[in-house]
């Protein structure tokens, strides 16, 4: 369900109504990296660390995107990098409904 949701979310025409990470991954999907950068550069947690590596990975800065994935403690990623946005998306919606 919560991939479902994932997906629904980033392709949703509006954007969602909490700011915050989902609005980044949001605009992200979007090809708008500017907005989904600035997002992600104000929040200091992992996720958005998570969120910033993605970003940079899109944007094919591949050192960058392994500082970040380092600051958010977690793998440098492989595949699709749509594959991994809905990811990030699914854990964000998650860690929101509290499970």
């Amino acid at each position: 369900m919560t991939e479902d949701a994932a997906r629904a979310l980033l392709r949703d025409d509006q954007p969602p109504a909490a700011g915050g990470l989902l609005r980044a991954l949001w605009h992200g999907a979007r090809g708008e990296w500017d907005a989904a950068h600035a997002i992600a550069q104000d929040d200091p947690s992992a996720a958005g660390a998570w969120v910033h590596a993605w970003l940079h990975r899109v944007e094919g800065d591949d050192a960058n995107a392994g500082y970040w994935y380092r600051r958010a403690r977690r793998p440098v990623a492989a595949g699709p990098t749509d594959a991994e946005a809905r990811a990030i998306t699914a854990a964000l919606l998650l860690e929101a409904s509290g499970r």
